[in-house]
């Protein structure tokens, strides 16, 4: 590699970040076979080469991207995975090892409810309303009468009430504020309302231990930070998260000089006048965190209220086919597509490696700008999210800062999806997917698969000095951790 090719990536990343805060990344036409990647003709047509990067840097050849990932893909640990690679510019295919085999994702599968969300409902925000029936023959200065809190599926409504913070969100207290504020100084009751989605709270495939491990809460309307014990708690969520909403909200009214009697759950009266209403940042905003923090309840959310927009029920069946229908009519490839849930919880999701890149393809594509939001949300590596604490060792160093990817994590699938600039400055996504089983050796193996195509210079005239050495050359199995030291599968959340 030369003197320069650090300079080439990392001039390439600042011109990436700079077309992505001025909205203009675009790329131009695809070719051949990758056309599929990009979705429908019309978004292709006129567009201009990737703003900011270098049009004319030399595209990677397959045969050297090959050999480059040879030696770290065919890590023993990571069980043969699949991989996909292409360049975003020319939709030039580069890696292709079995990428129209549908396989599990884990939580990169994220990055398809991401782009539900973003072609639906991108600057909505979600609501959560109290309304209010006084007693009978009263009014709202009698005592008694009956608050309803209505959930409107935002997973982020907190208890908190520090001052600041971003994004700003819907508060209990903003809510209990607004009660008093109507002259209510008292309720009979107070009951909560998270009849907006239907069907069960748990999907097939997840795993008994992910409520009482605290990687999700069972999918419900109405929840107050994220069905946790408090704001930023960890540990075991709430097994029934709109009943502990509610409780929240009685001790945020009686905060705010509202008397409370009993508390409750179900359906709110039609016939309530609403009295209160808080909104959550934007639906773009909160797509961000989910792909950032890798949030399963916000995916599982916005999926049902995906579903609910396009008239399906909002429930898992509802959800998925939501999701999946959003991208087909994109153009995206979704055959042998089957799933679960839309957070990539499930064991029992399957999706193409091919699609996920489709969909990062999608969103620096001309003519969907919303979709911007997919990019700008991926974990950096090294710097935010979950891959925050990843791209430290020295075979990995040089992929942090430049890695974007989503993570996903489960006891059977590990897996990575993203971007980077390579060393001369070529913007390249890839999907890389590991049945083998969760360990912190095979996100290690991952991430050394990412830094190398991050220092790959893979043209013609320079590909035989940056290849790396077969497996066969590198350390033995036996010099890394054994399975027996890694921390359990239980002990760590699926990302």
């Amino acid at each position: 590699m030369t003197s320069a090719a650090p300079v080439a990536r990392v001039g390439g990343l600042t011109a990436l970040a700079g077309a992505l805060l001025a909205g203009s990344l675009s790329v131009g036409p695809t070719t051949g076979s990758a056309a599929e990647l990009a979705g429908s003709g019309s978004d292709r047509a006129g567009a201009a080469v990737l703003g900011g990067l270098d049009s004319a840097a030399p595209i990677p050849q397959p045969a050297a991207v090959a050999a480059r990932l040879a030696g770290p893909l065919g890590d023993p640990v990571l069980a043969r995975p699949a991989a996909f690679v292409i360049d975003a510019q020319s939709g030039r295919v580069l890696l292709d090892v079995r990428s129209r085999i549908p396989v599990a994702p884990a939580s990169t599968l994220k990055t398809a409810v991401a782009t539900a969300a973003l072609t639906t409902f991108p600057d909505d925000r979600l609501r959560t309303t109290v309304v209010y029936s006084p007693p009978a023959g009263g009014n709202a200065r009698t005592s008694g009468g009956t608050l309803w809190l209505v959930g409107g599926g935002d997973p982020t409504l907190t208890a908190s009430t520090a001052p600041g913070g971003y994004p700003a969100l819907a508060r209990l207290s903003d809510l209990a504020a607004q009660v008093r504020a109507a002259g209510i100084t008292s309720a009979a009751r107070v009951i909560g309302d998270g009849g907006l989605f239907v069907g069960p709270d748990r999907a097939p495939g997840w795993r008994d231990n992910y409520v009482t491990d605290g990687d999700v809460a069972p999918v419900s309307a109405l929840e107050v930070d994220a069905g946790r014990s408090a704001p930023e708690a960890v540990g075991p969520r709430s097994p029934t998260p709109a009943a502990a909403a509610t409780t929240a909200f009685a001790a945020a009214l009686m905060t705010a000089g509202v008397s409370v009697g009993s508390v409750a759950t179900g359906p709110a009266d039609p016939a309530a006048q609403r009295v209160a209403a808080v909104y959550s940042p934007p639906v773009r905003v909160l797509v961000e965190r989910m792909l950032t923090q890798s949030d399963n309840d916000l995916a599982e959310s916005l999926g049902r209220l995906v579903a609910h927009r396009r008239g399906l029920p909002a429930s898992f069946t509802g959800a998925t086919r939501a999701v999946r229908d959003v991208l087909a009519e994109a153009g995206l490839p979704v055959a042998g597509m089957a799933l679960a849930d839309v957070s990539g919880l499930s064991i029992a999701n399957l999706i193409m490696p091919m699609t996920l890149v489709a969909i990062l393809r999608a969103a620096v594509l001309p003519g969907r700008p919303a979709l911007r939001t997919i990019l700008t949300g991926l974990p950096v590596a090294g710097f935010s999210g979950t891959l925050g604490d990843r791209y430290t060792t020295g075979d990995t160093a040089i992929g942090a800062g430049d890695v974007r990817a989503k993570t996903g994590t489960l006891h059977n699938v590990s897996s990575l999806a993203g971007q980077l600039v390579d060393a001369d400055g070529r913007l390249l996504l890839f999907a890389f997917l590991s049945p083998a089983e969760e360990a912190g050796s095979t996100k290690a193996a991952l991430d050394r698969a990412a830094a190398a195509l991050t220092g790959c210079g893979c043209t013609p005239a320079r590909s035989t000095t940056v290849a790396i050495p077969p497996a066969a050359s590198r350390p033995p199995a036996a010099s890394r951790p054994p399975a027996a030291s890694r921390p359990p599968a239980a002990s760590r959340p699926p990302t």
